[in-house]
């Protein structure tokens, strides 16, 4: 099991609200994009969240969250909570708040094309 199906049901029921969630295999794992954006997902047993970049640095200060560290590198504006951080319905509510949030305010930069010579 590359991810927890356990938490990949709750997540659905919690998100099932909404038309415009849909469920991706990424990192090994399973992102929910809302708004065409990833904003939450799973990696193993744990939740990933994305967040704003003016609430970044606060959330970290979050009990069980930290930076997601994922092939080595942390990968700013992502965060990991680990397993106590959402064991009840409302904890996880409120990661996926975090992540909705995101979803429906944070801009996307498009990478820079480079110029052909």
């Amino acid at each position: 099991m590359a991810y927890s199906e356990d938490l990949a049901k709750r997540i659905s029921f919690a998100l099932n609200y909404r038309s415009d969630v849909v469920e991706k295999k990424m990192f090994g794992g399973l992102a929910y994009l809302i708004n065409g954006k990833m904003s939450v997902g799973i990696i193993k047993d744990e939740l990933m969240v994305r967040v704003i970049p003016e609430l970044y640095e606060a959330t970290l200060q979050l009990p069980f969250a930290k930076a997601m560290n994922f092939t080595g590198r942390i990968m700013k504006g992502f965060i990991q909570v680990e397993r106590p951080g959402f064991e009840t319905e409302e904890q996880l509510q409120d990661w996926l708040e975090t992540g909705i949030e995101f979803a429906e305010k944070a801009e996307i930069k498009k990478p820079k094309r480079k110029k052909a010579n």
